[in-house]
């Protein structure tokens, strides 16, 4: 999406969904819902972007394609906040276009157009 471009459609409701879900109902009356899990998987921050692309091997310089990825060694470390099932903690608007979604394991760098949220972005 062009942020030069008018949005389409916009939320109208947001409801929760039990603890870790919500459910969006648009202007133009589709609904669409998402667990926690599900958004904070696809995370458009930079941060998230770069830790994806490095856990499916994608290369990110023409140098590190000849090179294959190292796999990491062992099991991850998980903090306490990310062993528990993820919630959304806060959303806010950012303008007229997007969502900031605050995350319980501490993460919200992440703005989520409204378009992603439609998944029409997907």
């Amino acid at each position: 999406m062009n942020l030069d471009d008018p949005v389409t459609h916009t939320p109208t409701a947001i409801e929760r969904i039990g603890d870790t879900g919500i459910r969006i109902l648009w202007s133009d009356g589709q609904t669409t819902q998402w667990t926690a899990q599900q958004l904070r998987d696809v995370c458009p921050c930079a941060t998230c972007r770069e830790k994806r692309g490095k856990l499916h091997g994608d290369a990110t310089s023409d140098a590190s394609a000849k090179t294959p990825p190292s796999r990491p060694l062992g099991l991850p470390v998980l903090s306490a906040a990310e062993a528990q099932p993820t919630r959304i903690e806060g959303m806010q608007p950012v303008g007229t276009y997007a969502y900031n979604i605050a995350f319980s394991d501490g993460h919200h760098s992440g703005l989520f157009t409204f378009a992603r949220l439609r998944r029409d972005e997907e």
